[in-house]
């Protein structure tokens, strides 16, 4: 958690040095001068988002594919707890963790905003993205979980997460670039980033398509593990 908000505060407080360099980067990430579009560009389009789906894809795979893989998940599901309780107690703490990377991201931020000339946005807009950001983690984990609890293997819910991460940032980057705009929406990255929350503050569509999204597969997730036989 410490080691995020730290990565995110060490390339924040380069802007100064940095913001005169934009016209370099790649025109995809639409970036510009100001703290806004570095802040956008730099820490959450590329660095901050793989480490929350990083984050996501490793506890998600975890709560129920490690522990069946393992042999642990009979153990646990011989006390008085139901398949779809587990699962929702493992979302509940996947969940918490990503709030809390998010939060320390924002607080270390703030710390730096003055000093990195940041002042441009505000506390609130900082804030916006960082939701958005645990939401991504989310939305990421929810995935693992979902498929870890519809198959119960490791090595089908990472691959699953790292191809379907590639295509939806594929998705969200170059869309436009093809001429299918409309396919961008399919992205949670478009909804983690695409209305700017740096420039615009919350935006509270995005906010809750993401949050149906971790919903639905959560869902599904549970659905399948709640009727298929345990690997042991």
């Amino acid at each position: 958690m410490l080691g995020t908000a730290a990565v995110g505060m060490m390339y924040a407080s380069t802007y100064p040095s940095q913001k005169d360099n934009t016209a370099s980067l790649p025109e995809a990430l639409h970036i510009d001068a100001t703290a806004a579009g570095y802040l956008q560009a730099s820490v959450f389009g590329l660095i901050l988002p793989l480490l929350a789906m990083i984050y996501g894809a490793a506890t998600g795979s975890r709560a129920v594919a490690g522990e069946e893989e393992s042999g642990q998940l009979d153990l646990v599901l011989a006390h008085p707890l139901t398949r779809t309780r587990l699962v929702l107690q493992r979302f509940a703490a996947l969940a918490t963790g990503a709030g809390a990377i998010s939060l320390l991201v924002w607080l270390a931020l703030l710390a730096t905003r003055d000093s990195a000339e940041l002042t441009s946005v505000t506390p609130a807009e900082l804030l916006a993205q960082c939701v958005n950001l645990a939401l991504l983690g989310i939305a990421f984990g929810a995935l693992a979980l979902g498929l870890g609890a519809a198959f119960g293997r490791r090595t089908v819910v990472l691959a699953g997460t790292a191809a379907i991460g590639v295509l939806a940032y594929t998705a969200h980057t170059f869309a436009a670039q093809i001429g299918a705009d409309r396919l961008a929406y399919l992205s949670p990255f478009h909804h983690y980033i695409g209305g700017q929350p740096l420039r615009n503050g919350f935006q509270w569509a995005d906010i809750g398509i993401l949050a149906a999204t971790a919903s639905a597969l959560v869902a599904l997730g549970t659905w399948r593990f709640a009727r298929r036989d345990i690997n042991t």
